[in-house]
């Protein structure tokens, strides 16, 4: 009797544990707990220990327990330098002393034990010392006996509805992670060990699930995980999920309205849908709005994602939620499942929905005006204009225009090596940018709007204009196109599609410009003809797909993870034109200038690119944090082409990237800035670290961060850039190098890439607001290619807006 009275104890607390939330934030005292002196010590505590934590790291348990010491740098053991600051300022400034409380021990021996008790350790100890090992100076150590862990024999499900439909069962239940070999139709071998989260997760699978299938009225103790112990092995366990489902519902009448900028006590226009497609069994949608609001019916309509009369569906309603969030022209200013309460009545078999909607201003105008400084000062302003509902459905219009000048006087010439022809001179530029959206997903893929994992979507059409004055070359006119879909699939997973990305580029290099190409490699020089090409007229197709996945806050960066892959194809469509339509069956490389705008001919190349950005985030203390970043890319020309236009190629260096390199300023290979003729390379690869630690919480209204980063990579030329058109066995380049020479130190090579990656590390300053982070960093260069290791001690600075990754 007394095993058995033991065993249904066990049993019931192990069924209590399951329903607790895993997050510790208070509890009461456990009789369990060893007694600790409720009187508060005095002293100021240096150290945390804990031993007989085999199963469970340090650093978890430190986030776990309350007791803390003062914040440490970069988490080293015992350096405190803000309680340092405020001892020796009297207060002042710093961090107050973190004293040790008696009762807050007590606490974390509490949350220690049922921590592991969660994890599957039943009969885990916690047991603590408190020991002064130097005048006011505590050490706390946590000393836990973990016992064996219990294992899961078996899970069993019980109440689960659906008896009529057992096919649909099995499939729900052989999808959990937690089944394995079926012993029947309702139970399942486990054979792994204990762990309450696992079991919270499945009774929250299995909460949606109902829901999801009409079981509207469940809640949390609908469903009851009851763990039992085996009477001959109390450390074997059998789950069984006891389910309620109560009553399956329908969803009843949905009422939309839909105001202006001022609430009406009475709506002017009203309309009812009902009958198939939109409902069935009597059901309607109703719908009213004011004329000023100039949105279609049929937009309200199409945001439900559910049918009234159907069967409760809590993923289409809340989706349909997000739907009116997503249009862009209105918000939500309430909706539920009740015209009056927060929850439905569920004494009723129907379920009605009500949205209540405002909209936004649709007409805005912004204007801005900024300095600039390149070559010399100038400014600039710009105007945009936004429609955010231009023909009723949330289609959003943006119409802008910016316009800078920039004065260059003939010193600045000088100092940067402009030719003595150049005098000072005024550059201008003018863009003009329209974009276009829908918040659904249009042609040619409108099949799969709404469907799920596509039920965010928007469309949108890009078309700019511009042109500008350089240095070097003029932009007679740039003209680009985008038809992109985006679909967030959910809150970690993003698409973007680009159908069609077309960029039109109109260049006119100057005579200064060539005449200075001329005297430096010769007319006849390969140099000559392949600098220039990179600047002739172009026309540029591309198709990519970008696959995003994250769990970061873009601007903290501060834990969780952010992915971006990408593969994509150019130049498809000027070489269809040109074998099909300009010389049918013969291959000129190039095409017609658009509308005969131009004298100028446009040449194309044929590539496929691939990239990869991994970046992680992991917290190394409560106040500092560790970030790495990986990135790799690769392009290929195929067909006739040999090269990659150079807006699609790689570039290493800058604040974004390898930190003690000015931009464009690294690679290919060892090759210097004054070796390089041939600029990007076709293959990129880099690696990069940081390490942030907050040293002035809410100063100015901003946290900040001192960072040590270390940065690496660099880019190649790739296997099919031969330069092909050049004799590269006997040409010498303007630099001194042969072109041969130059191809093979810029080429990626398995046996030497690796000597051939620069390495920039520094300290650097980060001012973190809200919603904007002020970078500030100091770089030298570890390895300079040319300098070798540690030999150049010069300091190079850099600045930037947000976290470098």
């Amino acid at each position: 009797m007394k095993q058995t009275h033991s065993l249904l104890k066990q049993a019931f607390r192990l069924t209590i544990i399951v329903l607790l939330p895993l997050v510790f934030s208070s509890y009461s005292f456990s009789q369990d707990s060893p007694p600790v002196d409720s009187s508060s010590t005095e002293g100021v505590i240096k150290r945390i220990r804990f031993s007989g934590n085999s199963s469970v790291k340090n650093r978890t348990l430190e986030n776990l327990i309350r007791t803390k010491t003062n914040r440490e740098f970069l988490g080293i053991p015992s350096f405190t330098p803000w309680y340092f600051f405020w001892r020796t300022s009297n207060g002042r400034i710093g961090e107050e002393p973190s004293l040790l409380d008696r009762d807050v021990v007590t606490n974390d021996m509490d949350r220690i034990r049922l921590y592991y008790e969660s994890l599957g350790y039943l009969g885990v100890s916690v047991d603590t010392t408190v020991v002064e090992f130097r005048r006011n100076r505590i050490e706390v150590s946590f000393i836990i006996n973990e016992g064996e862990p219990s294992r899961i024999r078996s899970v069993s499900y019980s109440g689960f509805p659906f008896q009529n439909d057992p096919e649909r069962q099995r499939r729900f239940f052989i999808s959990s992670p937690l089944t394995g070999i079926g012993i029947d139709d309702s139970t399942f071998q486990v054979n792994r060990q204990y762990n309450a989260q696992e079991l919270k997760n499945e009774q929250e699978r299995i909460l949606s699930f109902l829901k999801n299938n009409g079981y509207a009225s469940v809640e949390r103790d609908s469903v009851i995980a009851l763990v039992r112990p085996d009477q001959e092995n109390s450390l074997s366990l059998d789950v069984l999920f006891r389910v309620h489902p109560g009553k399956v519902y329908r969803f009843g009448d949905v009422e939309i309205s839909l105001a202006d900028t001022k609430l009406p006590d009475v709506y002017s226009e009203e309309r009812v849908a009902s009958g198939p497609p939109y409902t069935i069994d009597g059901k309607v949608i109703s719908m009213r709005k004011e004329p000023d609001t100039d949105t279609r019916f049929s937009l309200l309509r199409e945001q439900i994602l559910f049918t009234p009369g159907d069967i409760y569906n809590e993923e289409l309603y809340l989706q349909s939620v997000k739907e009116y969030q997503n249009l862009g022209n209105l918000f939500i200013r309430r909706f539920g499942q009740s015209e009056t309460q927060a929850r439905p009545d569920l004494t009723r078999e129907e379920i009605p929905v009500f949205f209540d909607l405002q909209t936004l201003t649709k007409h805005s105008i912004s204007t801005e005006l900024f300095g600039m400084r390149r070559y010399g000062y100038g400014t600039g302003f710009g105007v945009d204009y936004t429609n955010n509902n231009v023909f009723g459905k949330a289609e959003r219009l943006s119409i802008g225009a910016n316009a800078s000048f920039e004065f260059v006087t003939s010193g600045t010439l000088e100092e940067i090596d402009a030719p003595d022809s150049v005098q000072s001179s005024l550059f201008q530029s003018l863009e003009l940018i329209t974009d276009y959206s829908v918040p659904r997903i249009a042609f040619p893929f409108a099949f799969l709007d709404n469907r799920p994992l596509f039920t965010s979507g928007l469309t949108r059409y890009s078309l700019s204009y511009s042109q500008s004055d350089q240095l070097y070359f003029d932009i007679n006119s740039d003209i680009r196109f985008n038809y992109r879909f985006e679909v967030r699939h959910s809150d970690r997973f993003l698409s973007l599609f680009d159908l069609l990305e077309l960029d039109i580029v109109d260049t006119d290099p100057s005579s200064v410009f060539t005449q200075s190409l001329i005297n430096e490699y010769g007319q006849d020089s390969f140099e000559y003809a392949r600098i220039l090409q990179d600047y002739e007229p172009q026309v540029s197709s591309i198709i990519r797909y970008t696959f995003r996945s994250q769990n970061t806050n873009t601007i903290k960066r501060n834990r969780g993870y952010y992915s971006e892959y990408s593969i994509s194809g150019g130049g498809n469509i000027p070489y269809a034109i040109d074998q099909l339509l300009v010389t049918p069956n013969t291959v000129e490389g190039e095409l017609p200038s658009l509308f005969g705008i131009s004298d100028n001919s446009l040449t194309y190349s044929r590539f496929v690119k691939l990239t990869a950005d991994y970046r992680r985030y992991i917290p190394i203390s409560n106040s500092a944090v560790f970030g790495w970043r990986l990135y790799g890319g690769y392009a290929h020309p195929y067909g006739q082409s040999t090269s990659i236009p150079l807006n699609r190629r790689f570039f290493a260096g800058g604040s974004n990237d390898i930190r003690g390199w000015a931009p464009f300023q690294l690679g290919p290979g060892d090759l210097s800035t004054e070796d390089v003729t041939i600029n990007g390379g076709e293959i990129k690869l880099a690696a990069y670290t940081e390490t942030r630690q907050i040293f002035f919480r809410d100063l100015l209204s901003a946290d900040w961060h001192a960072a040590w980063f270390i940065d690496a990579g660099n880019i190649w030329y790739g296997p099919r850039n031969d330069f092909a058109t050049a004799d590269t066995s006997s040409e010498t380049s303007g630099t001194g190098l042969s072109l041969e020479e130059q191809l093979n130190r810029g080429k990626f090579k398995f046996d030497t890439f690796y000597k051939q990656i620069p390495v920039g590390t520094g300290l650097g300053l980060r001012l973190d607001w809200e919603y904007v982070v002020v970078r500030f960093d100091f770089a030298f260069r570890a390895h300079d290619l040319e300098a070798g290791w540690f030999n150049n001690r010069k300091l190079y600075f850099s600045f930037g807006i947000g976290h470098s990754f």
